[in-house]
């Protein structure tokens, strides 16, 4: 009985959503309010209109940006975080691309797709933004930046992209967009360490439903895994610029770090992969060990390991035909108890993929992490410190970059790799109906 009472509250909190975005959309009738005019496009710049007046804004949200990529709600909207919600339902929807005056669309769409989850560290942000600047080939990407957060310096740096197509996309069950109820946090909820038994007697309104360590969810936690999740389904099936895409999509997030020769490393990779090794589902551009060993007679060469989420979780690489298979897997990546994107990801590879998946991977990285800080870490960030050393350790190597051709240089034996431990933080049924839904909007 619980159950249904939770599916059904998941579907009015969907078709709401959906209802709040056809009005949005239909941009006509006399019974709702119209869509702003758009301003004419610059000559040939292919910029997408800029926001003339920010919503009123929500609890978090800082300044809401002056040049993001749509014309935003009038400021005299009576509810901010409503407001928002509408905002980001209309961008995902119009899908502005910013810079495609300038790099016009290519027949199939783009070599390679490049999608990075952003919080809210807008330093990592701007050093990532700057790394992909300084590799040869980065135009003929496109860029692809999913937030969770609406911010006025987030959308600053995504404005200043110049050096490829670029578009924002906006996770639209943020904790900012629902602050005081599910997805967000609600005040009825179970605190986390109250107990299964003393929330019961609270009433609490997700007392029968704690994870695996009979804790309670914490919404900032959740958030990150609905995010990957939403986005995944989101990119290969409602971005329209990658409708024909058939090329590698490769997830990356805030905090990560590109070596200057990582796409043309990437597109040897693939056609390595395609040649050479044409079961492994994934490439991966590197993982957390820098370059040990230097990197004489090791630029050009790539092993084939299982993958496994705790090395290759950087600079994720795979095509069409791999996310046809994990989306297969929804119900699976819904329920699992683990609050960590990638290792339910390691679970699907033992539990519910047709086969574990192998991993082709440079033995020097070219993708880099630029600091031990955010939701897993307690330390000051410092990642200006952190890129200034791979900058080092890459300008000492200069002479083995770029190189003419890649090779398998060994293939590891191979064998299914089950997560260690399950990290619970996932036990709410509202989160597995979410999660599941995804695949039905939008």
């Amino acid at each position: 009985m619980r159950l249904r009472i939770y599916k059904r509250k998941v579907l009015l909190l969907a078709l709401a959503l959906a209802a709040c975005a056809l009005v949005l959309w239909g941009g006509g009738g006399t019974g709702g309010r119209r869509r702003q005019q758009q301003p004419q496009q610059r000559g040939g710049t292919g910029e997408p209109p800029r926001v003339s007046e920010a919503p009123r804004r929500p609890a978090g949200a800082g300044n809401a940006s002056a040049s993001a990529s749509a014309a935003a709600p009038t400021a005299g909207a009576e509810n901010g975080t409503l407001s928002y919600r509408s905002l980001v339902y209309r961008l995902n929807f119009d899908q502005p691309l910013r810079n495609a005056g300038r790099f016009p669309a290519r027949p199939g769409g783009p070599d390679v797709v490049l999608v990075v989850q952003v919080h809210d560290r807008a330093e990592h942000l701007r050093l990532l933004l700057e790394s992909l600047r300084r590799a040869p080939g980065v135009e003929n990407a496109l860029l692809v930046l999913s937030h969770d957060l609406w911010a006025d310096e987030l959308n600053r740096l995504a404005a200043a992209v110049d050096f490829c197509p670029v578009l924002q996309v906006f996770f639209p069950f943020s904790v900012q967009l629902y602050p005081r109820e599910f997805p967000g946090h609600d005040p009825r909820d179970c605190p986390r360490d109250v107990g299964k038994a003393a929330a019961l007697r609270l009433g609490c309104l997700n007392a029968e439903f704690p994870d695996s360590f009979g804790h309670y969810r914490e919404a900032r936690f959740s958030q990150t895994k609905h995010h990957w999740w939403w986005k995944l389904h989101f990119v290969w099936e409602r971005v329209r610029a990658l409708r024909e895409h058939a090329g590698p999509v490769v997830f990356l997030e805030e905090d990560h770090y590109l070596a200057p020769d990582f796409y043309h490393v990437l597109k040897r990779l693939w056609a390595l992969r395609q040649r050479d090794c044409p079961e492994c589902q994934v490439v991966s551009l590197g993982s957390y060990a820098v370059g040990r060993g230097g990197f004489a007679g090791r630029a050009d060469k790539a092993e084939v390991k299982t993958w496994k989420s705790t090395e290759h979780n950087m600079g994720m690489a795979f095509g069409r035909d791999t996310y046809q298979k994990l989306i297969e897997c929804t119900d699976a990546f819904c329920t699992y108890d683990d609050y960590n994107w990638d290792w339910t990801l390691q679970h699907l590879t033992v539990s519910c993929l047709p086969k574990f998946w192998k991993v082709l991977v440079p033995e020097i990285p070219r993708v880099f992490h630029t600091g031990d800080c955010g939701m897993h870490h307690k330390k000051s960030c410092r990642p200006s410190s952190q890129s200034a050393k791979i900058d080092s350790l890459l300008s000492s190597n200069r002479q083995y970059l770029f190189p003419e051709t890649m090779s398998v240089s060994k293939r590891y034996s191979m064998a299914p790799l089950s997560p260690h431990v399950k990290n619970g933080g996932w036990g709410d049924i509202r989160d597995h109906e979410l999660c599941k839904s995804y695949r039905r909007l939008q």
